[in-house]
């Protein structure tokens, strides 16, 4: 949070709703951005190594990493970010603008899959940036191989109510129940209004595969792949007396991420950044803030009587962990599994013969619905809910059948937004997230959060 460039906020991995022979990948960088953020706006920082990461053979290493590297350039001696109407990516009026490199490396061998690929611009405000769509559409660039990528700034996909969680656990609408008790209101999403920067792929299922094949068995493990992304600088940094910085050494990770509030909930104060360094294969070290959470601790606490059930689970949670750190083996769901094997690591499990749901729910699988979270993660998925819930002990008796979870645990909501408000922000294409918010659109983000041109 210190070093807001460098930091990851979401990963996202579903086979493409209108490509289904594709999957998209995508992370999200630099949270809650101001829309309204002159001079500079926001951008990728060019001292950071950007990389999205698969494994698609169980054994703990990353298969195939694609790294993103930005270059900004300056190309007039003044104060703003543009000096007239950005009609093109390529309009002179555009002073401060950014491009970036994609590389693949698999297999010990590297390639060039894109270099000279232009962001857009952020979206300034409409005498600025007057045909934002127009823009951003053209900063998706076709990549060898039907390869499509995008990075640039758009829309905050991610709704939580955030401010509730950490409120001591103050879960709206239920606070008259609460440990310390107030009137019960509706949910607000502590995101909403602000912008992020996205990193986007599409890319063929085939290339995603360990044989190159095309996934259509739901129940084969090459069907299923998993994901995270990080960020990285160099080891060394050294500043002279003007202010120019020199780097060098080798890329020290200080930043990662897989499945949503893993890190910022599950694991404790004094050993975020060391998670944030290690790689995924090193999470045997955190099984335990899986197998018993703080969370699930507290709620009875916070919550008197309300979880009786809860209080009494004691056991360690092998369903989180099958949800959060192996992925779900065959046999525990009809018709569905995306295991990863038994050594525990925090990843975005999808498998990849599911195919997109006609009628997508937001409660994915907990709905019934196999093509959503916790199978790869889509923007409209109400992850928060489904942790929330599995955490209070839903998702239980999977594991243990005879165990009968609280009814508050079917009640539990993040609440932040309704199904009317879920469903209709997200564009039918790629990069599938909406437009940024315009910085001269300059209403409060509760009230800004809604007004995204799709």
């Amino acid at each position: 949070m210190k070093d807001p460039v460098a930091d990851n906020t979401d990963v996202y991995a579903f086979v493409s709703p209108d490509r289904p022979d594709t999957v998209t990948l995508i992370a999200n960088y630099i949270p809650t951005e101001y829309p309204a953020g002159g001079p500079y706006f926001y951008e990728f920082g060019e001292d950071v190594l950007y990389e999205i990461h698969v494994q698609n053979d169980g054994d703990g290493q990353d298969d195939i990493t694609f790294q993103f590297r930005f270059e900004t350039k300056v190309l007039a001696e003044t104060f703003l970010y543009n000096t007239g109407p950005i009609t093109s990516l390529t309009d002179p009026n555009w002073v401060r603008r950014q491009m970036y490199s994609v590389t693949l490396v698999r297999g010990g061998n590297r390639r060039v899959l894109g270099s000279g690929l232009l962001c857009p611009p952020a979206n300034v405000g409409p005498r600025s940036t007057p045909n934002y769509g127009d823009l951003a559409r053209a900063a998706i660039h076709d990549l060898s191989g039907d390869m499509k990528v995008f990075a640039g700034q758009r829309d905050e996909a991610f709704f939580v109510d955030v401010g509730s969680i950490f409120d001591l656990g103050d879960l709206r609408p239920f606070q008259n129940l609460h440990l310390i008790p107030s009137a019960p209101t509706h949910g607000v999403n502590g995101l909403g209004g602000f912008n992020v920067h996205t990193i986007a792929l599409q890319l063929p299922k085939q290339m995603l595969t360990k044989d190159r094949s095309d996934p259509t068995d739901p129940m084969s493990r090459k069907a299923v792949i998993g994901v995270y992304a990080s960020a990285s600088r160099r080891r060394a940094t050294m500043r002279d007396a003007h202010g120019v910085v020199e780097e060098s050494g080798p890329w020290v990770q200080v930043s990662r991420l897989a499945n949503p509030l893993f890190n910022e909930v599950l694991v404790p104060q004094d050993e975020k950044d060391r998670w944030n360094a290690l790689e995924p294969i090193k999470d045997d070290q955190f099984v335990k803030y899986v197998a018993h959470p703080e969370l699930a601790e507290l709620l009875p606490v916070l919550y008197p009587g309300v979880f009786p059930h809860l209080k009494n689970l004691t056991a360690p949670r092998a369903d989180l962990e099958a949800i959060l750190l192996t992925g779900i083996p065959e046999g525990i769901i009809d018709g569905f599994q995306n295991y990863t094997g038994s050594k525990p690591m925090d990843l975005v499990r999808l498998n990849m013969a599911i195919p997109p749901a006609k009628s997508p729910k937001r409660l994915g699988v907990l709905a019934g619905d196999l093509a959503g979270f916790p199978n790869g993660r889509r923007l409209p998925d109400d992850v928060v809910t489904i942790e929330l819930r599995s955490i209070a002990g839903l998702t239980y008796p999977l594991v243990h059948p005879s165990y009968v979870p609280d009814p508050a645990a079917s009640q539990i909501t993040d609440g932040s937004l309704s199904d009317e408000d879920i469903s209709t922000p997200y564009p039918g294409q790629f990069p599938y997230l909406a437009t940024p918010h315009s910085g001269y659109g300059i209403d409060p983000p509760d009230i800004a959060e809604n007004s995204s041109v799709t």
